[in-house]
């Protein structure tokens, strides 16, 4: 994975289980973005594939690409909602462009999603009309609309304080309980890890490669890697014996 002759991480061998919540871990600058951008196929690994579902949306091209895509939703860490747009519009977008459905049925599609994450009564708001918070909501009922079979969310608590932060997490994982999706999730915020993970991987800059996957609660009491510990644990080095 990288750019030109510059490789930030390789090496990546992991598998996604159907139906948990898996956290995507790392320092600053080690790739986490980067990696899940190139699981939805907005970039193109220099080696090696990424099948969703046995499809490899590597090499994938033109219909073929188009029903893989179609089975991901993304949000990504500003939400990406149009401010020109209602939320209704906005979570319609998705049904309007991938889909015949009479536009009565995609209203009534758009609305239902509102309603799972708590916004129904707000589908005629501007997206300058409302919370952050809110605003990451409607972002995931969009990226919900298509019923994906997997849910990317890139950083969904960035920028929330913490009591919001928290109420989205909780939203993650009733979404997850209730429908069964597979999710993929990036995020650097330690409550939000132990709050959500089902399982989790810890990407290292220096080493280019994955050097912890498993419970994130076992790999905090455990791991013998000591830096996985201090991430998890939010320790200075002195904290914890070498």
């Amino acid at each position: 994975m990288g750019f030109g002759a510059m490789i930030i991480m390789e090496r990546l061998d992991f598998v996604v289980r159907r139906g948990e919540i898996f956290v995507i871990l790392g320092g600053s600058g080690s790739g986490k973005s980067t990696l899940l951008k190139h699981m939805i196929g907005l970039y193109r690994p220099l080696a090696g594939r990424v099948l969703i579902d046995g499809a490899d949306v590597t090499t994938a091209e033109g219909a073929e690409r188009e029903d893989i895509l179609r089975e991901i939703g993304v949000t990504y860490q500003m939400g990406a909602l149009f401010g020109s747009m209602s939320l209704l519009e906005n979570v319609r977008l998705p049904l309007e462009v991938h889909t015949r459905l009479p536009p009565a049925a995609m209203n009534r599609i758009a609305l239902a999603r509102l309603q799972m994450v708590g916004l129904a009564e707000y589908s005629d708001f501007m997206p300058a009309e409302i919370s952050g918070g809110m605003q990451k909501r409607a972002a995931i009922a969009r990226a919900m609309v298509l019923d994906p079979k997997v849910l990317f969310l890139d950083e969904p608590s960035a920028g929330l304080d913490p009591i919001t932060s928290a109420e989205l997490d909780q939203l993650v994982r009733r979404l997850s309980s209730s429908l069964g999706m597979t999710m993929v999730v990036v995020t650097h915020e330690l409550p939000s890890i132990f709050t959500i993970a089902d399982r989790v991987i810890m990407l290292d800059k220096e080493s280019r490669s994955i050097i912890a996957e498993g419970d994130p609660r076992v790999l905090r009491d455990s791991s013998e890697h000591p830096w996985v510990r201090r991430f998890l644990r939010r320790a200075e080095t002195e904290d914890l014996p070498a």
